[in-house]
């Protein structure tokens, strides 16, 4: 029986390697992608506990939103949410029908109509709240507090570098 070859084994790690689209050059996972996927499933599990409730993707930051500061018009809600405005109003559509919220007329201005939280989307506020901690629960199951307190330290610096906010010194 003949001996492998060293080099043959290496050429196969290798392969292995440039095969993984998700790593760099390096080894290093990649970023983007990996903070993706992490997202992406803490949002599909929030998603599935808050089905619940009655509320769809999304919906729970319009409860949020409105319950800091109820009487909002959709282009605020939109702006203040980093969605468009189209969208915002398909989901205000939606959420009114769901009995979420309700609009209305402004007081001082007719011609404008505001968001308000109906008392459904009151009651909301405590199931968001159970599933929002259950679900962060799960995403930081095995981490320390400051590996946690480190994180959202790392995640929120990466959202400002990609807004082009200034680094912290």
């Amino acid at each position: 029986m003949a001996k492998k070859d060293k080099g043959d084994k290496k050429n196969k790690q290798s392969r292995k390697k440039d095969s993984q689209p998700d790593a760099q050059a390096d080894g290093a996972p990649d970023l983007a992608t990996a903070v993706t996927q992490a997202a992406r499933a803490l949002r599909t599990r929030l998603s599935h506990s808050l089905a619940g409730c009655g509320l769809y993707a999304g919906q729970d930051g319009v409860v949020l939103a409105l319950s800091e500061s109820d009487g909002l018009t959709p282009g605020a809600l939109a702006q203040k949410l980093g969605v468009k405005p189209p969208t915002m109003t398909r989901t205000i559509g939606r959420m009114e029908a769901q009995g979420f919220v309700e609009r209305r007329a402004d007081a001082g201005d007719a011609r404008l109509t505001k968001v308000w939280l109906s008392e459904a989307g009151r009651a909301s506020l405590a199931m968001i709240a159970t599933a929002t901690t259950e679900c962060d629960a799960l995403a930081t199951r095995g981490m320390s507090g400051k590996d946690v307190r480190n994180l959202v330290k790392l995640l929120s610096m990466l959202d400002r570098n990609l807004h082009g906010g200034a680094p912290d010194a």
